[in-house]
């Protein structure tokens, strides 16, 4: 528990959980203790948050370390307004991913523990990412923003990431142009639908389809599949974009969307020379999600320090929500007992290492 502190871990394990992962800013909940009778100021509160985190740190490195040592990770951000002097500043969360399970097959015993990682920053420059990865070598699943190119630079040290585009994201581009449905509804308003974008919609579909078929095979049975069955695809798509980019002006939606192809095919098609590559980032998405959803409730982080640590608590909560732990009952655990924890035996405090205690009952009988 936190030094002097009159909060057992249970609270202060719900006081996390609510604000970090409910999204539920300190001031409504004082606010709401004081509705039942319990005086925790704003200031209490966020005092026994920043003793949490100093107390957590050693979980969090653990975590950072396991992330960081992947072969592949998953790589994307989002904004976050943080309050500066006179204005709000356009910060951003950066997260990296470790999580193999979406084509690793089932059997968790062979696949390491998914884990994700959370940075914040002030803006969006380059810099950022090369700091988060100095000791990253592996593949990097990650959108076109510029920013990341520096890590593909063959001089890099200590060596140059392989780049991984993601095909979700080219896919959206034309879909956008070929949504029947939701162009349905627009009606009168609705842009014309592309069968260019829809016939692209469908030959990317195929390589999705073979995908799903080699999910769970080892990385060299799966690169074997590849090579038989989706290169020649991809040669195929590759020709027609170019040929069907010759007829459209430079202004055109769809010319858009092949160009943003185009010019990165050698991303996009990393896939076909490395089977521990995969075809989205969708990984990397779905841990951004709770960001976008709290941006509607607390509305921008007060501080950089707050924004730092709200990246720190999410590193936690989202680990401990890939490996399929309960993250309140996990921190009140840890809480209760990582300061009689010798740091040789820190890792049994990691969401995948972690089993729940025993209930008082249960031991009593």
């Amino acid at each position: 528990m936190t030094p002097r502190g009159f909060a057992g871990p249970n609270l202060l394990a719900m006081i996390l959980f609510e604000k970090f992962a409910q999204h539920q800013p300190l001031n409504r909940q004082s606010e709401r203790y004081a509705r039942e009778g319990i005086d925790l100021s704003l200031s209490t509160l966020a005092d026994q948050v920043g003793a949490c985190a100093a107390a957590l740190k050693p979980i969090h490195s653990l975590i950072e370390a396991h992330v960081l040592a992947a072969e592949r990770l998953h790589g994307d951000d989002t904004t976050v307004p943080i309050l500066a002097k006179g204005k709000t500043d356009t910060g951003r969360i950066w997260t990296y991913v470790r999580d193999d399970r979406p084509f690793g097959g089932l059997d968790k015993q062979k696949l390491a523990p998914p884990a994700a990682l959370y940075y914040a920053s002030r803006d969006r420059r380059q810099e950022h990412p090369e700091r988060h990865l100095k000791t990253f070598t592996g593949i990097l699943r990650a959108d076109a923003y510029g920013g990341y190119n520096p890590l593909f630079k063959i001089d890099r040290d200590p060596a140059p990431l392989t780049q991984a585009l993601c095909w979700a994201h080219a896919r959206r581009k034309f879909f956008v142009l070929a949504d029947i449905a939701t162009n349905a509804k627009r009606g009168s308003k609705a842009a014309p639908i592309s069968p260019m974008a829809l016939e692209a919609v469908q030959r990317i579909d195929t390589l999705f389809d073979i995908e799903r078929e080699i999910n769970g095979l080892a990385a060299e049975q799966r690169l074997a599949h590849r090579r038989k069955d989706s290169q020649p695809l991809a040669e195929e798509l590759h020709d027609w974009l170019k040929t069907e980019r010759a007829k459209l002006s430079r202004s055109s939606p769809v010319a858009k969307a092949i160009d943003y192809m185009l010019k990165r095919w050698d991303g996009f098609t990393s896939f076909l020379d490395d089977g521990r590559i995969c075809l989205t980032n969708n990984a990397a998405e779905r841990a951004l999600r709770g960001f976008a959803l709290g941006r509607k409730s607390w509305l921008f982080a007060s501080s950089y320090r707050g924004a730092e640590r709200a990246a720190f608590m999410a590193t936690l909560i989202m680990s401990a929500k890939l490996n399929d732990i309960d993250p309140q009952a996990w921190l009140a655990d840890v809480l209760a007992n990582i300061a009689d924890t010798p740091i040789s035996r820190l890792e049994q405090l990691l969401p995948w290492n972690w089993t729940p205690a025993q209930a008082p009952m249960a031991l009593a009988s």
